[in-house]
C-alpha cells in the first residue's frame, strides 16, 4: 500500500507541518522539541508501517503512530495551559489529533 495515497498520513502530515510552523517562536527549546518530534512521529510511522513486508509490522507502528498522536495531545493540551498555545490553535490541532486516531484505528481495522 502506497502511504502517500493514505488520507490519514497526509493530514499527520499536514498536522506536523503546522506544529512546526507555529511553534517556531517558543524559546523553551524542551516543549516545542518534544511536540515537534511527537508530531512528527504520526505520519513517520505510518509511512514505515505501511511499506513493511507483514500485517503484524504495519500494525505495530500504527500502534506507535496512534500513541504519538496521544502523546503530542497532552503536549497541546498542556502547551494551552500554559499560554504556549494559541486556544483556537490548540483546540483545533486537538481536534485533528482526535480524527487522525479514528482513521488510525479503521485502518487497522482493514489491515486485520
Amino acid at each position: 500500500m502506497n502511504f502517500e495515497k493514505l488520507e490519514v498520513w497526509k493530514r499527520a502530515a499536514r498536522l506536523s507541518a503546522d506544529v512546526y510552523k507555529k511553534t517556531a517562536y517558543l524559546k523553551d527549546f524542551g516543549f516545542r522539541d518534544q511536540l515537534t518530534r511527537s508530531s512528527l512521529s504520526v505520519p513517520s510511522n505510518i509511512a514505515e508501517g505501511m511499506t513493511r513486508e507483514s500485517n503484524k509490522e504495519r500494525l505495530r507502528f500504527l500502534d506507535i503512530s496512534r500513541s504519538s498522536l496521544a502523546e503530542a495531545r497532552t503536549q497541546i493540551y498542556i502547551g494551552i495551559d500554559i499560554s504556549y498555545i494559541d486556544k483556537d490553535i490548540g483546540a483545533q490541532w486537538i481536534n485533528e489529533t482526535i480524527e487522525l486516531s479514528k482513521m488510525l484505528t479503521a485502518l487497522k481495522s482493514k489491515i486485520k
